[in-house]
């Protein structure tokens, strides 16, 4: 095998075409059989022979078969050893073609820069994984965010987490258009990478660094990398002005060019692609002069191309002189998740590409589940996703309790990702514990959650860090000191450890919502005195709170207290009204009618039936019976089987033909038709129970269903020729014409209303006004999402039977329930 590099010089050389080009570089570049390289390349044997043949005409080479090869392989050769490693011997006569001194270079060190850049290590991974085999290719911002004048309301635009459809990502979207990386770095000689902890700066500065080496990325120029944290401790004894070009050449020495007058040849002649990784990682001791160092090297061969990487907020303006342009990377989006995935499960588990490619396949499937957008928030920068890949690689599934996943992503930001690499911070990350970082954004979090702040200025963030070391009583003049210095305290958490974002200038907000809630429900788990815990309780209807308590609730090591609070709140939303209480009255009243007991999953189906009154023929049927079916209510609307689900199927079509009726939506003929269907397969159920053992009918759904009274309760109901005859009747008056329903449309729902009332005591007009309205929608919110809090938390038998026992009932059936 002959180096990449010195082939594609040989094929330009020769003017090989772009397909002859391909098969030259694997045929001689690799080890791989004719048919493999063809297959690589998708082409036919064929055309692999034709591009072939095409080759050997234009190095004039002549034979038969392998003879051919052989030839042509010994005459690269030949040719490659003279130009073979640099020496000061060769030096006269090599360099007068700069072309090939680069060459020289990049082949003499191609080991060293695989070495350094061709595999990374990955959090919790013991094996090193290949470069090529899990890169992602990222995208740039050439506007920094973080430095543009906006306020706000400008940031706020198309987020509004009290909305059902909000877009949680919209916290930190960026509304510019991104740039793929090597074509952002190849517009500017000098960069500054910024990005958030854990965002890919490093593996794109190795992506970039290998495709130099390839040739395929500034093929004029050699690659050089850095880690700006080994530079600073190997060299600090070396207080030379040299500092840097002394680091390179001991580098070139380890790869036999001894001679550093090829070192300055390429540095003067602005050969060197020079990549200088971690700026941040470099220690508070160095740093000063790590940062002359660079100025002055910088300035000395400026026709160098120069990449550096940094953390976001840690350097600003430090090269501002020397004409670097500041660029970030962003976050990952859909497609980019995607390949990643791909390339994870494939690269880590090793295993066969196709089940590898299936669990990833599972794993985005998942992600994009609503139950899981959460998740999906956090899952946009490498580091997290990589721990995202990790949890579901080991169950193949996402943790039932969010908040592990968020500890262990909050555990490697805060000290995890430093450890690993070993980074130590500066004085603050010495005085500040991870415990007093979790406890001081805890008390951020939920001071600015509980005003619905998402974004916050400067000042606003500077004064609540203030306010939180002003309650420490340890380390009093530690505490002091960084009282009195709020701002270093910000920078240093923005900076070191990305869980606050400056999204515009002197504008913050946390890296995702998803943080945010989790600090805010640590806030309420702490909040041991009832008094603070009844107020956090008191945001219960307000939906931007809805995952604070889910996680509250799931975090708890006994929610019996945080429960039972809700439930009173719950009951209070509607406690004062009266005719809401005369509303539940009627939904426990016909929840017996149905069953002969007041089952809460009867209760729950009925309180959401004639809800649907409350507002518009639009909202589905997933969203009005939510509450049943997070009880466990398996109603089956559309084929019905049991007695039970026989009586929910004909109120629900009658209600249906009403709701249709009163909107003016369309025909309600179909489902009044489809009410009579049901109510006669209803009376066919009752007549057979009768000639069968009534034991072996029993509905297994419900344990505590007593089947026999309810065959006699349905029949009492609806055998009755009345019930038919006037059903048939009304269907028989309805005429599909506009005047007839305008002239006498609002006397058929008369109608229709009465017989429901009459037979199947539904389709009251409640004539609820708008606040009842909107308090009959928050009571069944709240009720749906205590029922999820338990579904999700540790909490008694005795409890959890209480509350379910006393669901959507009056405070009278409540009181009843208690006595």
């Amino acid at each position: 095998m002959l180096p990449r590099n010195f082939l594609i010089e040989i094929a330009n050389k020769y003017e090989l075409s772009e397909g002859e080009q391909e098969v030259f570089l694997k045929k001689f570049g690799s080890d791989k059989s004719d048919r493999a390289i063809a297959l690589e390349l998708h082409i036919s044997d064929g055309a692999f022979r034709t591009r072939l043949s095409g080759i050997y005409r234009k190095f004039s080479i002549s034979g038969n078969g392998p003879v051919k090869s052989n030839r042509l392989f010994r005459l690269l050769t030949q040719e490659y050893q003279k130009v073979g490693p640099l020496s000061s011997q060769s030096f006269n006569t090599s360099v007068t073609n700069l072309d090939v001194l680069v060459q020289k270079v990049r082949q003499q060190r191609h080991e060293k820069i695989q070495d350094q850049c061709g595999t990374m290590r990955m959090l919790d991974i013991a094996k090193p994984i290949k470069l090529t085999d899990i890169y992602t290719d990222v995208n740039i911002l050439e506007n920094i965010p973080s430095q543009q004048w906006r306020e706000i309301p400008d940031l706020l635009q198309n987020f509004n987490p009290k909305a059902d459809d909000f877009d949680r990502l919209g916290l930190g979207r960026v509304r510019q258009s991104r740039v793929p990386g090597l074509d952002a770095v190849s517009r500017y000689s000098k960069v500054i990478l910024l990005g958030k902890p854990g965002a890919g700066k490093t593996t794109f500065l190795q992506w970039v660094a290998i495709k130099c080496d390839s040739g395929e990325f500034q093929s004029n120029r050699v690659p050089i990398f850095i880690r700006l944290k080994n530079l600073a401790e190997d060299t600090r004894e070396d207080n030379s002005e040299f500092k840097i070009f002394n680091y390179i050449n001991e580098e070139f020495n380890s790869c036999g060019i001894g001679d550093k007058s090829f070192l300055e040849l390429l540095l003067t002649q602005g050969l060197a692609l020079i990549m200088l990784d971690g700026l941040d990682e470099v220690s508070e001791e160095d740093e000063q002069e790590i940062v002359n160092k660079i100025r002055r090297f910088v300035n000395k061969y400026f026709k160098n191309q120069y990449i550096i990487t940094c953390r976001i907020a840690v350097q600003r303006y430090k090269f501002s002189r020397e004409n670097f342009t500041e660029v970030e990377v962003t976050d990952f989006n859909d497609k980019q998740i995607e390949v990643f995935t791909n390339n994870w499960f494939v690269a880590v588990n090793k295993n066969n590409q196709d089940k590898e490619e299936t669990i990833a396949k599972r794993f985005l499937e998942r992600l994009k589940m609503p139950e899981n957008q959460q998740i999906r928030e956090l899952a946009v920068t490498p580091i997290l996703l990589n721990l995202t890949c990790l949890v579901f690689n080991e169950t193949g599934k996402f943790p039932l309790k969010r908040s592990k996943l968020y500890e262990q992503g909050l555990d490697i930001l805060l000290r995890k990702w430093d450890e690993e690499r070993g980074i130590k911070r500066d004085a603050i990350h010495c005085i500040l514990s991870v415990e007093n970082k979790i406890e001081l954004l805890t008390y951020v979090a939920f001071i600015t959650f509980k005003k619905d702040n998402y974004f916050f200025e400067k000042s606003k963030i500077e004064r609540y860090i203030a306010e939180y070391f002003s309650t420490l009583t340890n380390h009093k003049t530690d505490i002091l000191t960084l009282q009195n210095n709020s701002k270093a305290v910000l920078e240093f958490i923005v900076a070191q450890h990305g869980l606050l974002v400056e999204r515009a200038r002197d504008i913050y907000s946390f890296s995702h919502l998803t943080f945010q809630e989790y600090f805010t429900a640590r806030a309420v788990i702490n909040s041991f005195k009832a008094e603070s815990l009844r107020k956090s309780v008191s945001y219960i209807t307000n939906k931007s709170w809805r995952e604070v308590f889910l996680l509250a609730s799931g975090m708890m090591p006994n929610a019996n207290e945080l429960i039972l609070l809700m439930k009173q709140r719950i009951d209070a939303i509607v406690a004062s009204d009266e005719k809401l209480q005369q509303f539940l009255d009627w939904v426990n009243q016909k929840s017996i009618a149905v069953c002969s007991f007041s089952s809460t999953h009867t209760r729950a189906f009925y309180f959401a039936l004639a809800g649907r009154h409350t507002r518009t023929i639009d909202f589905t049927i997933a969203e009005d019976f939510a509450l049943a079916r997070d009880l466990g209510f398996s109603n089956k609307l559309h084929q019905p089987e049991s007695i039970l689900e026989l009586e929910y199927a004909l109120d629900f079509a009658l209600d249906y033909a009403l709701d249709c009726a009163v909107a003016n939506a369309f025909d309600p003929k179909s489902s009044l038709e489809r009410a009579r269907n049901i109510a006669y397969d209803l009376l066919m159920e009752i007549e057979y129970t009768e000639l069968v053992d009534s034991d072996d009918s029993d509905d297994s759904d419900y344990d505590s269903f007593d089947s026999e009274n309810a065959y006699d309760t349905a029949g009492d109901r609806v055998y009755s020729n009345d019930f038919f005859m006037e059903l048939e009747e009304l269907g028989y008056e309805l005429i599909d014409e506009e005047f007839w329903w305008r002239t006498n449309g609002d006397n058929w729902i008369k109608k229709l209303r009465f017989i429901m009332v009459k037979y199947r005591n539904i389709g009251h007009d409640w004539q609820f006004n708008k606040q009842q309205k909107e308090l009959i929608q928050q009571f069944l919110y709240a009720n749906k999402l205590l029922v999820n809090c338990m579904l999700n938390s540790t909490v008694t038998y005795e409890l959890q039977k209480e509350v379910e026992n006393t669901l959507v009932l009056s405070i009278a059936e409540i009181q009843k329930l208690k006595d």
